[in-house]
């Protein structure tokens, strides 16, 4: 190995192995924490939470992941069962597609990911984190408003349907079998790890792509996709949308693509949680193939359209 191969792979290693320790921690406490709401949370507690008005309930929805903060990979079952409990189809894509987004664990990765220390003056971290929540909130209400009326056959499959048909909760108790909370901890850490390894075998693809990307590729080539959010922001949302990153950790991924503005970086952060690879198989299982290829379109063309003139709008805010 020449001394040159050797510095590429050391550049790569060193920035391999910063990105990975800064983000595997928020990957081992949001898998923990979605492992304990799969075993311990009473499905029927959300549906109890929100208001009886549709309209009401599908605003409060969006902030449900601040209570019970999920990833996107943990997130889709979660909703499969309190859809099945009897929680409104617009409060549950409401919260299956704002949670990844809007939950503690992510907030606070996505500042850290984006703060710089060297620059107080820097507002990266305050322009990308609030952006990021505020448009990802107001994507999911618009999903969800728009399902407010359709029924739960409209969209899921019959097997589920027929789950919500037949779930006796007509009397007002709760018939699931009570289980001793040494298997429910069982439960939960199993969960857990399955979600862990899941969601670190995804990271580290992406951090080692990004490694590369970084360290290996002159940044100054990229000018022509990375300069133009027409080409930059469609481009970072087909990348998240392949790299299918854990929404704990994914902000680590893009802070330190330099060349790609607030635009493509907001349009990655916000579609990526939204719309996978996994995802995608996840959706599968639960929603009709009809409704999930509108859906999919749909959040393309949302986010794609939104992240310019909300990146522009955070930047006039907390650069001022």
């Amino acid at each position: 190995m020449t001394p040159l191969d050797s510095g590429r792979l050391g550049d790569i290693l060193m920035a391999f192995l910063s990105i990975l320790f800064e983000g595997a921690p928020y990957i081992l406490v949001g898998t923990m924490l979605s492992g304990f709401i799969d075993a311990f949370l009473p499905a029927k507690l959300l549906d109890r939470m929100l208001p009886k008005n549709k309209v009401l309930a599908t605003l409060s929805a969006g902030f449900m992941g601040l209570i019970f903060p999920v990833c996107e990979c943990a997130v889709v079952p979660v909703v499969r069962r309190l859809v099945q409990k009897g929680l409104p189809i617009s409060c549950a894509m409401t919260y299956l597609l704002s949670a990844p987004i809007i939950n503690p664990i992510v907030i606070i990765s996505t500042w850290t990911a984006f703060q710089n220390p060297s620059n107080p003056a820097d507002m990266s971290h305050l322009i990308m984190t609030v952006g990021r929540v505020s448009l990802g909130y107001l994507i999911s209400v618009l999903v969800g408003l728009v399902l407010l009326n359709k029924k739960p056959g409209d969209i899921l499959h019959a097997f589920i349907v027929r789950g919500i048909t037949t779930t006796p909760t007509d009397d007002g108790h709760d018939h699931t079998p009570v289980r001793a909370f040494d298997a429910k901890l069982v439960q939960a850490m199993r969960t857990a790890m399955r979600d862990f390894l899941d969601t670190a075998m995804y990271f580290t693809i992406g951090v080692v792509i990004t490694s590369v990307f970084n360290t290996q590729v002159d940044q100054s080539k990229l000018q022509l996709v990375a300069g133009n959010d027409f080409l930059a922001a469609p481009a970072l949302m087909g990348l998240a949308y392949i790299l299918a990153l854990c929404s704990t950790s994914d902000a680590f991924i893009a802070a330190p693509m330099q060349a790609f503005s607030y635009t493509a970086k907001l349009a990655f952060l916000v579609f990526g949680p939204m719309l996978d690879i996994k995802l995608t198989f996840m959706y599968a299982s639960v929603f009709k193939r009809g409704f999930l290829i509108k859906l999919a379109l749909s959040l393309f063309i949302l986010v794609g359209a939104l992240s310019g003139p909300w990146a522009w709008l955070m930047k006039r805010i907390f650069s001022s």
